[in-house]
């Protein structure tokens, strides 16, 4: 009887599942993965303040029956514990680019000098292509505006390495020990550039990032110890490698497979990060109950364990997910 209550009710929940915005804070206790049942989100990022953890995901709404991507719009979630969750209303949408005309696809928010930034992939409205951009607000929850009024990145300045208009996508940014902050995205090819301290503009060139074996998309930088970690999306369908450096700026050895195919999905796309001790690995997949596929994707969250050389052990997906936390 509970199995069919929990068929019947998700499926009464299909319709949600459409919702543009949410409109005010929703709780939730998460039973597994996926994280988040009652809609699709996509394309993880995450951070961690002031002893909370912060996920922030892309919102699939591709109308039943299509198979392309929809999104119009960006979540934020929240949780103490890794169990319970808010959903806080909608912080962020693509039209709130003036200069572009949709598509919120992947993104990470970054805390600096007490306000956030969030880091955008859109459709540019007049340069042809995919585009980066900024935005900001005083809290992680938002809610956050044009941090510019223009993208940081845009497609002509990267054609010299590629001629694809949709390789300026998917930015995560990290601030070294220096608090020198970099700016790295990338499909086919992964790039580089420096931000200065207002976290608005770049200093200098940008670089395109050599020896990443089969590149394909979703680049994110962390950090162990001595160890900077490039983490990326590879082939199609995508797996998740990784590459090690002792510099951001490489030379980055090559390490391997990290996190396998996802089920469901043909993409795969990775944040990392630590929380009360413990390191997690946030993906999707297309696992939701009812309807999950490439373009109707579900947030994961499991453990990522070091080994003693400070490679990493490859991720095991489950369905059980991650426990509470104190």
């Amino acid at each position: 009887m509970r199995k069919c209550f929990s068929a019947l009710l998700s499926i009464l929940c299909i319709g949600s599942l459409f919702s543009q915005e949410v409109t005010r804070d929703t709780t939730f206790r998460a039973e597994g993965n996926p994280v988040i049942r009652y809609k699709y989100t996509a394309d993880p990022g995450a951070m961690v303040y002031k002893n909370k953890f912060y996920l922030y995901t892309g919102h699939d709404v591709c109308p039943k029956g299509q198979e392309r991507y929809v999104m119009n719009d960006w979540c934020v979630f929240s949780s103490d514990d890794m169990k319970t969750w808010t959903e806080h209303p909608t912080p962020l949408r693509a039209k709130d680019f003036a200069w572009a005309k949709g598509d919120a696809w992947a993104s990470q928010v970054i805390e600096r000098n007490g306000k956030f930034y969030w880091y955008v992939a859109v459709e540019h409205g007049t340069i042809h292509g995919k585009a980066i951009g900024v935005a900001v607000s005083d809290s992680p929850t938002g809610p956050f505006k044009d941090a510019k009024g223009s993208a940081i990145i845009t497609n002509d300045l990267t054609t010299k390495y590629t001629k694809i208009s949709w390789d300026d996508i998917d930015p995560t940014v990290f601030i070294d020990d220096d608090k020198q902050a970099y700016l790295f995205w990338g499909n086919t090819q992964c790039y580089y550039v420096k931000l200065k301290e207002n976290m608005i503009d770049t200093i200098g060139s940008i670089v395109a990032v050599p020896n990443l074996p089969r590149f394909t998309e979703a680049p994110w930088i962390h950090k162990n110890k001595d160890w900077y970690y490039l983490s990326y999306a590879s082939e199609f369908p995508e797996k998740i490698v990784y590459a090690m450096s002792r510099k951001i700026t490489g030379p980055w050895q090559y390490k391997g497979i990290l996190n396998e195919l996802a089920g469901n999905s043909n993409t795969n796309h990775q944040a990392i990060v630590e929380f009360k001790g413990k390191s997690y690995f946030v993906y999707h997949n297309g696992g939701a109950d009812v309807g999950g596929s490439s373009f109707h994707r579900s947030v994961c969250i499991d453990q990522l364990f070091y080994n003693k050389d400070g490679s990493l052990k490859r991720v095991q997906m489950t369905t059980e997910g991650v426990s509470a936390v104190k």
